[in-house]
């Protein structure tokens, strides 16, 4: 019962979106990207489920500066949603719009408009992709990379690895360890 408070707290000093999109607007780009989150009590299976990663869970959208250092964590959505949905519930693509903000994201953001910026890809009624556009797509997975290694600063946290709790819990478990990250990270810029 004490990490209760303790979790309530640090997830109330997390930064707002609206915080965010002010320091985000400084920066040359962002890196978008969505990452899923296990869970292993889920009382309605059904949201929860997701076909993609075949396992219960969560689904997180998280932000990243040029870096690669983790700036937001979004509040968590069930595993089912598909990532261009759950950033379109967030506000975050029309956020990001708004502050101008170039972003880096993965296939599953694409037709998300705005300052949203995807890789190429084929489809069986077009030609292949061209040279030029191969070369976009190794120019923005090499960005993308860095987005990657947010995600993965989040999941070091050893209680993300599979969230043992109700998924009702799960936004406050993220917003938590992003405080202390996000103060580890301001302390070594490097």
């Amino acid at each position: 019962m004490w990490q209760y408070p303790r979790e309530g707290l640090l997830a109330a000093a997390a930064d707002i979106l609206r915080q965010i999109m002010a320091r985000m607007a400084a920066l040359a780009y962002a890196i978008l990207d969505g990452t899923p989150i296990a869970v292993d009590r889920v009382a309605d299976q059904t949201p929860y489920y997701s076909g993609r990663h075949t396992r219960h869970g969560v689904n997180v959208q998280v932000l990243a500066d040029p870096a690669g250092r983790l700036v937001w964590a979004s509040p968590t959505l069930p595993g089912a949603t598909h990532d261009l949905t759950a950033a379109r519930n967030h506000d975050l693509i029309e956020a990001l719009s708004t502050a101008n903000v170039m972003t880096f994201a993965g296939k599953g953001y694409h037709d998300a408009g705005g300052s949203v910026f995807t890789p190429f890809t084929r489809h069986k009624q077009r030609p292949p992709l061209s040279r030029r556009q191969k070369q976009v797509n190794r120019a923005h997975a090499r960005i993308r990379a860095l987005g990657e290694r947010a995600t993965a600063t989040l999941k070091t946290w050893k209680i993300l690895t599979k969230l043992r709790c109700c998924p009702c819990r799960a936004t406050a478990i993220v917003q938590a360890t992003l405080v202390p990250q996000t103060v580890d990270d301001t302390r070594y810029p490097g």
